[in-house]
């Protein structure tokens, strides 16, 4: 059976988000997925289910936990292959314009348009490089510092439609544990 990657957007960030991953394990195994596994308290959710479709295990995790909190909990998910791949483009986007104090890489539900993909990199500056492949967009600053404003801001943010961001750090080692 395959094994996917699950990302969820916006939770355990407030009082009222909260989704421990004790929790998330104990509401994907009651889903029916099995192999389920979480890392840190973040939403990274590794589950192996007969279905063979992204959007149906979304669809179905989305569905769980949306019953289980009473919020609608956005997940992105991946299959391990595709997620290996873009940790392991994210390595060599380090090395290229490395060393990096800070990587970003904004896990993405589809594709972006050729024009999209245009707009986003395009914020790219001084501080900050940013790369688009597929379904990540990759944040770079050689010299990061506290406080840093979100290169991409509000309305470039809105092309990317349903997202969610993790380290490029922590994508190695997801992969590394679950690939």
């Amino acid at each position: 059976m395959p094994s996917y990657v699950g990302f969820l957007r916006a939770v355990n960030l407030g009082a009222r988000r909260k989704f421990p991953k004790d929790d998330l394990r104990a509401v994907a195994e009651a889903a029916g997925f099995t192999d389920v596994q979480t890392y840190l308290n973040t939403g990274n959710l590794r589950v192996t289910s007969r279905m063979r479709s992204l959007t149906r295990v979304e669809d179905a995790l989305e569905s769980a936990f949306e019953r289980d909190r009473g919020f609608a909990v956005p997940t992105i998910v991946f299959g391990l292959a595709e997620l290996a791949e873009i940790s392991s483009y994210a390595e060599g986007l380090g090395e290229r314009h490395g060393p990096l104090q800070r990587h970003y890489v904004s896990l993405l539900r589809e594709p972006l348009s050729a024009e999209s993909v245009a707009r986003v990199e395009s914020v790219s500056g001084e501080k900050v490089t940013v790369v688009v492949r597929g379904r990540s967009v990759h944040q770079m600053w050689e010299h990061a510092v506290p406080g840093d404003v979100d290169p991409l801001g509000a309305a470039t943010s809105r092309l990317l439609g349903v997202t969610t961001a993790r380290t490029a750090g922590v994508l190695a080692e997801l992969v590394r544990r679950w690939a």
